[in-house]
């Protein structure tokens, strides 16, 4: 596996001239050429990189997902995310499209250096790439062209102001296009949306399975081979709830069955659901509910 620690040794092992900036780079694709005869290449990169890329022979593999770059593509990668891209050498295409990269030192003492990390899509993207229309693709451009021109021309105090600016122009643009792509999305999102449903019911309908305690974010999201980010990202837009709200739903609609149904105490329910201390269970239940698991089985006495 390949590790650029620099974007100039990026530059180097695509066979593309020096970077102009050594901590920010606008790269044409077409002009992208691995020095490598293999068919398959590993890295992991030590900067920003946010990719519009068409037409591309190249299938990039990264998270849990493959990604075909036939259609316009935009993608964003973080620093120590690990790629893998298979080359089929019998093809000839003529690909095209924007590679930006960016060091995080050329974020320090700024804005973005803290608050790039907010944006979900650096953590989500790794599962869903997002698809632009040629209107939103031209938008896109011109920002990184707006990047380009800004740092090739001579560099003054204001330089890095107006270049972060233009980032996070274009972080909000991403922001704005993939709410459009998860709305458009809305039965396959509902689809994912039954299946959480599956989920959580196959876990505390059987008990065996929550010995382990309450199922994680983490562990919901697995089951459905989602990233936990992108599905709570997809839940609250297609319910408005994250998923680890609607885990302590299914807790207090399991405890309602059980507290009205069965003659078990509270603590035993409190087991039942995965809960280690019944306290915990007790002052979920409440903060819910507004009534305790007791004035609740009460008030069907």
């Amino acid at each position: 596996m390949y590790r650029f620690k620099s974007i100039s040794e990026f530059h180097t092992y695509s066979n593309l001239p020096k970077p102009e900036h050594p901590l920010i780079s606008l790269i044409d694709y077409s002009q992208v050429n691995y020095s490598t005869d293999s068919d398959k290449i590993k890295w992991m990169q030590d900067f920003y990189s946010i990719c519009l890329k068409r037409n591309v022979s190249e299938k990039f593999n990264y998270g849990q997902q493959k990604y075909d770059f036939n259609e316009g593509v935009f993608s964003f990668v973080a620093p120590k995310q690990i790629l893998t891209v298979t080359i089929n050498q019998n093809i000839k295409v003529n690909p095209s499209g924007w590679l930006l990269l960016i060091h995080p030192d050329f974020l320090w003492n700024t804005s973005l250096a803290g608050s790039i990390k907010d944006y979900d899509f650096f953590g989500y993207a790794v599962n869903e790439a997002l698809f632009l229309s040629n209107k939103e693709e031209n938008i896109i451009v011109d920002i990184f062209k707006n990047i380009q021109r800004e740092y090739q021309s001579n560099i003054d105090k204001f330089s890095q102001n107006i270049i972060i600016s233009q980032i996070e122009l274009l972080l909000n643009y991403a922001e704005r296009y993939y709410e459009r792509q998860f709305i458009t999305r809305k039965i396959s999102n509902n689809q994912i949306l039954i299946k959480l449903e599956q989920v959580l019911n196959s876990y505390f309908n059987n008990n065996e399975s929550l010995i382990n305690g309450v199922p994680s974010v983490t562990q919901i999201a697995n089951d459905l081979n989602l990233s936990p980010n992108y599905l709570s990202n997809t839940l609250k837009i297609v319910s408005g709830q994250s998923t680890k709200q609607h885990i302590q739903n299914k807790v207090i609609e399991k405890a309602k069955e059980k507290l009205s149904t069965t003659e078990l105490s509270v603590s035993e329910i409190a087991y039942e659901l995965g809960f280690e201390y019944p306290a915990s269970f007790s002052k979920l239940f409440k903060n819910k509910t507004n009534i305790s698991p007791i004035a609740f089985r009460q008030s069907f006495n």
